[in-house]
């Protein structure tokens, strides 16, 4: 079922680092049953999306095809990886970000790909979010951490996912980041399984310990 709903909050609006210019405002999804849909991107300069390019690259290291499963989209922004996941097999995405154009942003997208039966979106910030997710006692297959590149903070994410087991057995954690940022080889029961540079972005895999 389709849900939309809003959590207040304070606090000032932390904005992505600049990827790159999107021509049109625009992007696409890349692969899967909605494959060259056009996607809108976040009014603005707060917000930029994963390029085309870094987004193929993530799913080919981490797909590139799903059966089924059940995402988290943290910082969701335009909620293009997340859209993605779902044209490529996934079940069932949860959205979350603080900006109210970025909530709208991903309402369009997800109109214009027909997924309103496969998600839920929320306006909320990252630890109100996952504690209200906490109470659902979700675990899922595939989380995507992009957050305003901040070492510390996606240092915490992982932490809070290994303490509470937020990622179920054989699940993906993505973590899209500065390319000068170093995040550790571990974090509790959680390792580092791939990471790649792609110019001033760089992504880092993590999984369960075997």
């Amino acid at each position: 079922m389709y849900q939309v709903i809003f959590f207040p909050f304070a606090g000032k609006v932390c904005g992505k680092m600049k990827i790159m210019q999107v021509s049109g405002d625009s992007m696409r999804v890349v692969s899967g049953t909605k494959k060259g849909k056009i996607l809108k991107a976040v009014p603005g300069s707060s917000t930029r999306p994963t390029t085309d390019k870094v987004k193929e690259a993530i799913f080919n290291i981490i797909g590139p095809y799903f059966d089924g499963g059940l995402g988290l989209d943290l910082f969701a922004g335009s909620g293009g990886l997340g859209i993605e996941a779902l044209s490529r097999g996934a079940e069932k995405v949860i959205f979350v970000d603080r900006d109210g154009k970025a909530i709208q942003t991903i309402h369009e997208n997800i109109r214009i790909c027909s997924f309103e039966e496969q998600v839920e979106v929320y306006r909320n910030d990252a630890d109100r979010a996952i504690k209200a997710i906490l109470k659902r006692e979700l675990a899922f297959d595939y989380i995507f951490l992009d957050p305003p590149y901040r070492k510390q903070q996606l240092l915490k994410l992982l932490q809070v996912i290994d303490e509470k087991a937020l990622l179920a057995e054989g699940g993906t954690i993505l973590c899209e980041h500065s390319s000068d940022v170093t995040l550790p080889d571990s974090v509790g029961r959680l390792v580092q399984r791939k990471h790649e540079n792609y110019g001033i972005i760089s992504i880092s895999i993590y999984g369960w310990a075997e």
